[in-house]
């Protein structure tokens, strides 16, 4: 079979959470894994997606797709349909809704990270950090009350690797006050050993 190629880092929550969809969905074996430097002119990755970010998923005759959430998509595709994504429209939607959340919560939890790395501390501005945590706080607040339930699908996904990039980043903090949530995560990495194999 042809190889799909995943230009990604180790501790992106966005590559992590391509690498579980393609577990999930009986694709792992198709996937080659090429790290990417987003930072480095010189990398391919500015060719192959013009924006120079990660995820981007590279097929073999070139093409390219991009951000996660089309690769995805794409994966459950190629997979039949209906594995990770509902097919129902009555499903799917309110799936694709959660899924957006918790990436929301994972691209503000970047941000704060690029921000702290990128700008010297007397640079740094603290009420758009603040504004960035706030996203995150009510996100999580969102799915303490309601977190996914059911067959496993990309709502499920998203949510653990934001909550895996949370503990990377932020030393897991964010468990002191949502138990259900720590509790809804340790069940997710039980059912799904690609959780913890795609662990920085």
């Amino acid at each position: 079979m042809t190889k799909l190629i995943l230009r990604t880092s180790p501790a992106s929550p966005f590559g992590r959470k391509v690498q579980i969809i393609a577990a999930l969905v009986g694709l792992t074996d198709r996937l080659e894994i090429i790290a990417a430097d987003t930072n480095d002119p010189a990398d391919v990755l500015r060719e192959q997606n013009p924006l120079g970010k990660i995820p981007t998923l590279v097929l073999s005759d070139g093409t390219s797709y991009y951000d996660s959430r089309v690769i995805v998509e794409y994966l459950d595709f190629l997979a039949g349909g209906d594995v990770v994504i509902p097919a129902d429209p009555a499903i799917r939607f309110r799936t694709l809704t959660k899924a957006a959340l918790a990436d929301g919560i994972a691209d503000a939890s970047l941000l704060q990270i690029y921000e702290e790395r990128l700008r010297e501390p007397a640079a740094r501005n603290e009420k758009w950090l603040a504004n960035q945590a706030d996203k995150v706080a009510r996100g999580l607040a969102a799915f303490e009350g309601a977190p996914p339930e059911g067959r496993r699908d990309v709502a499920h996904v998203a949510l653990a690797c934001a909550l895996g990039y949370l503990d990377l980043r932020f030393h897991g903090a964010w468990r002191e006050t949502r138990p259900r949530l720590a509790h809804w995560l340790a069940g997710f990495a039980a059912d799904v050993p690609a959780f913890a194999a795609t662990a920085s």
